[in-house]
């Protein structure tokens, strides 16, 4: 990082107007002769080169403020801030403003000592919601080491937070019973006052000849996994009568025909999680909310393309064409971005190593079980990097929400880190502002 001492910068400064030199600095920023993070001379030294007063200085610096082109830090002086801290007042960017901005997270845990990794992820929600975060999300990991309950870990979170939206990403209904699952969703909805975002899958659980006689050992052969069963879902959240029976029976006994408690909302806060185009028109039709990842499995015409981006784009569009909100219908992307801002050395040599390892399954289509799956690239780099990635990603263009995802093995610190980059630098350049 090269810096400008107050001689130098002076020597660069022909106006001795408080507007003038704001004007005169911007521009050096702009040039990056003063890169990000480098320091500024300090008000007295500066005036004393220049011949002006401390006042016209300080001046000069609140200009510079104003403008989100520095920023004042206790004993760290004034610094110029990164261009993403910049951008989102006058977001003239590819497609729309940045609207909400959410994480994903699979919540780790040593099967040894299963808590701290419970508390860790509950601390990054709690930190997700200090940093502006609009919504966090947790993964759902059965008989792995991974949150395997997470509808238990957002009601936890709900007691620790009061605005973050608490969301799954997402739940496989082929582990659930729909009913059920209607009653603990619709349970943690008015617990969290409203804020919890479910969001599902279909299809025979992942290795289900190893578990079926434990998950279903009555009804193996007969489960019936298709969209029926998020059909079931949707209207027990709904509301819809679950039996025609209902009423008092003995004193104190009251029996009801829907899903106890009703959350209402909830139903137009479901989405599903879709990797193909008939999944998405589903979807659309159906009247959910789309989750789109960094995971697709093309059919048809797009089966062989290379182009993540243009396939999810399809993807996306096919689905607001089906929806009866159409243009407006809500749909997320969620793809992995690590910004390395503000990472040390060993971070984000952590970071790129993890990246390219996982580089090679993105260059074709991966056989996934009986699919082929495209993999999209991971994003390690600047804020500023990452932003001009995303504002040219086809896919990233047709939205204006995303949960982005959190790498799966990294450390606590590792999230803090990600977590204050994206929202304090890559998030802004993408035209996003936290909500007060």
């Amino acid at each position: 990082m090269s810096e400008l001492d107050a001689e130098e910068l002076a020597a660069r400064l022909s106006n001795r107007t408080p507007a003038g030199i704001a004007t005169q600095i911007g521009e050096l920023i702009e040039q990056k002769v003063l890169p990000v993070d480098s320091r500024l001379p300090t008000v007295r030294d500066l005036a004393q080169e220049l011949g002006v007063s401390v006042g016209t200085i300080a001046q000069a610096w609140s200009h510079l403020r104003e403008q989100d082109l520095v920023e004042t830090r206790r004993r760290g002086g004034t610094r110029v801030l990164p261009k993403a801290r910049r951008r989102a007042e006058d977001f003239s960017g590819p497609g729309a403003p940045l609207k909400k901005l959410g994480f994903l997270t699979i919540g780790l845990f040593d099967p040894a000592d299963p808590g701290p990794g419970h508390e860790s992820t509950l601390k990054i929600i709690e930190l997700g919601e200090q940093l502006g975060f609009d919504s966090a999300w947790l993964r759902h990991r059965h008989l792995q080491f991974g949150i395997s309950s997470p509808v238990a870990v957002m009601a936890a979170a709900s007691q620790r937070t009061s605005r973050i939206e608490l969301g799954t990403a997402v739940t496989p209904l082929g582990w659930e019973n729909p009913l059920r699952l209607a009653e603990d969703l619709a349970t943690v909805d008015v617990l969290s006052g409203g804020r919890i975002n479910p969001g599902v899958s279909v299809g025979e659980p992942m290795h289900y000849d190893t578990v079926r006689d434990a998950l279903y050992p009555d009804a193996a052969e007969v489960e019936d996994f298709s969209k029926v069963r998020v059909q079931r879902l949707a209207d027990f959240i709904a509301g819809e009568p679950v039996r025609e029976f209902s009423g008092k029976q003995g004193v104190v006994e009251e029996f009801s025909r829907r899903v106890e408690p009703h959350s209402p909302g909830l139903r137009e806060r479901l989405w599903y999680g879709a990797g193909s185009i008939s999944s998405a028109q589903w979807a659309g039709r159906a009247g959910l909310n789309l989750l789109s990842s960094s995971v697709l499995f093309p059919a048809g015409d797009t089966e062989d393309s290379p182009d993540f981006a243009s396939v999810q784009a399809a993807q996306i569009q096919a689905f607001r064409t089906a929806h009866p909100a159409g243009e407006s219908a809500r749909a997320s992307q969620g793809l992995v971005v690590i910004p390395t801002d503000t990472a040390s050395r060993e971070q984000e040599a952590k970071y790129r190593a993890y990246a390219q390892e996982r580089l090679p399954r993105t260059r074709q289509p991966q056989q996934l079980g009986p699919k082929r799956a495209m993999f999209a690239p991971d994003l390690v780099g600047s804020s500023d990097e990452i932003a001009d990635a995303l504002l040219a990603h086809a896919g990233y263009l047709e939205v204006d929400e995303v949960a982005f995802a959190l790498p799966f093995s990294f450390d606590y610190e590792d999230y803090v880190q990600i977590l204050t980059d994206i929202a304090t630098r890559l998030a802004p350049a993408l035209g996003w502002r936290p909500k007060s």
